[in-house]
């Protein structure tokens, strides 16, 4: 049986069933058991074209089972939601509706690393603008300019496009690192926690209040820890016991804390 609507000849869904009634019946019946077993049928009618159009988008990374699924739910979302009463074809309704469900998928799951979305547009011209000047210009890559312009975008965009092309994928951190005869691996270049950010921290939540010390207490422990000196030393200078100032410090100390655990809390 054939489509409910004529078909072009050579276009590659010419067995498509006839199912133009089936649909109008679907939205009759009430939900119940009859009406599961028709919509089961009508998927089952069109799972071939959603197969077809599944195998389109092989060899991209995914394979070819996972987008047979993809496609199938597609399917069943265009079951579900189409309207014969608005005069379109099934087919003309389900085809988009299918690859959008698989171009999501790409979008949504088949990224390492997410992307904007009109990054991953450009991601895909470029793809295909580097492909077509590859057998243009055998022998050498094609330069960034080439591909901008066989894309007709800017070479900003071009270069954005092309810096896409690695986020689809990533490398292990295990992997030896390009040109590198010694093993060096990408794990090689991580860096560490910085514990000078956590002083940076600390100073900058205490300054505010060392600010509001009394000069000579503001003066002791300048002293004492920006300029290095000995309690003795300290005392010496400003005139005063070594005890006072190790009093001093312990309490200015101890009141700066206080006060800068009250703000954090």
């Amino acid at each position: 049986m054939r489509s409910d609507t004529p078909h072009a000849k050579g276009h590659p869904h010419d067995d498509a069933p006839d199912t133009a009634a089936a649909f109008r019946r679907l939205t009759e019946l009430p939900h119940g058991p009859e009406r599961d077993a028709l919509r089961q049928e009508l998927v089952s009618a069109w799972l071939p074209m959603a197969e077809r159009l599944a195998g389109r988008f092989r060899n991209r990374g995914e394979s070819l089972d996972d987008l047979r699924q993809v496609a199938a739910l597609g399917l069943v979302k265009a079951v579900d939601r189409y309207d014969p009463e608005r005069g379109s074809a099934f087919e003309s309704y389900a085809v988009p509706t299918v690859t959008g469900e698989i171009k999501r998928h790409f979008r949504d799951h088949m990224w390492t690393l997410h992307v904007p979305r009109r990054v991953q547009d450009l991601r895909n011209r470029v793809r295909f603008a580097r492909q077509d000047l590859t057998q243009t210009v055998p022998g050498r890559a094609p330069t960034l300019a080439e591909i901008a312009e066989r894309a007709q975008l800017s070479e900003e965009d071009a270069a954005a496009g092309l810096e896409a092309l690695d986020s689809f994928t990533a490398l292990s951190l295990d992997a030896e690192l390009p040109g590198s005869e010694d093993g060096y691996a990408l794990r090689d270049v991580l860096g560490g926690p910085d514990s000078a950010l956590d002083v940076v921290v600390d100073r900058e939540a205490v300054k505010p209040r060392i600010a509001a010390l009394p000069e000579r207490e503001r003066d002791i422990l300048y002293m004492r820890f920006f300029g290095d000196m000995t309690q003795s030393r300290i005392a010496e200078q400003l005139g005063i016991s070594q005890m006072h100032v190790s009093r001093l410090i312990s309490r200015c100390c101890d009141r700066l804390r206080d006060q800068v655990m009250r703000d954090a809390a």
